[in-house]
């Protein structure tokens, strides 16, 4: 009988956990479920901030993620705990000012090194670190960054999957 594996733990952070965060999240659980690694891999997302603690994802995200055939209507928005460096392997986030937070917050330097930027996984970002935030903005700006979170998250699977295939 062959030992319980613990899955790999990916928390996306954004600042109010109804936009970007939920976006990735979905994403990324999608690329797993799609590569068969549903077992190995658990995604999740939270903001930095309460304002929304306990909602739904904007529904101008919402209606993204349908556009690109996701369902995000489950999601409810919580607010990042330091105990979740402790229960995550990897802390994304979706902008250098997220990613500074979380660095204050970290408990010790091995937790600091859990921390990175979305972006920096996306060959094709041009030196572009940040998630623009699209709550101020139109409907046109959540197709825009959804398709930007999906171009980094499937650069970052990538680079996790085979790590995944591996018995940890």
């Amino acid at each position: 009988m062959s030992p319980h594996v613990e899955p790999f733990r990916v928390m996306f952070v954004c600042t109010g956990n109804i936009c970007r965060s939920p976006m990735a999240e979905v994403v990324f659980r999608c690329l797993a479920e799609r590569a068969g690694l549903r077992d190995h891999l658990v995604a999740s997302s939270s903001g930095l901030d309460d304002w929304h603690v306990g909602e739904c994802a904007d529904s101008r995200t919402v209606a993204a993620l349908r556009r690109r055939g996701y369902d995000g209507s489950a999601h409810r928005a919580r607010q990042f705990a330091v105990a979740d460096f402790e229960r995550h392997d990897l802390l994304v986030a979706l902008d250098r000012w997220h990613s500074r937070a979380l660095a204050v917050q970290a408990p010790t330097p091995s937790d600091a090194d859990k921390i990175a930027l979305l972006l920096s996984f996306d060959p094709e970002a041009g030196g572009r670190l940040d998630v623009p935030d699209p709550y101020y903005d139109g409907g046109r700006m959540f197709d825009e960054v959804l398709g930007m979170i999906e171009r980094a998250s499937r650069a970052l699977f990538g680079q996790l999957e085979p790590a995944l295939r591996q018995p940890r």
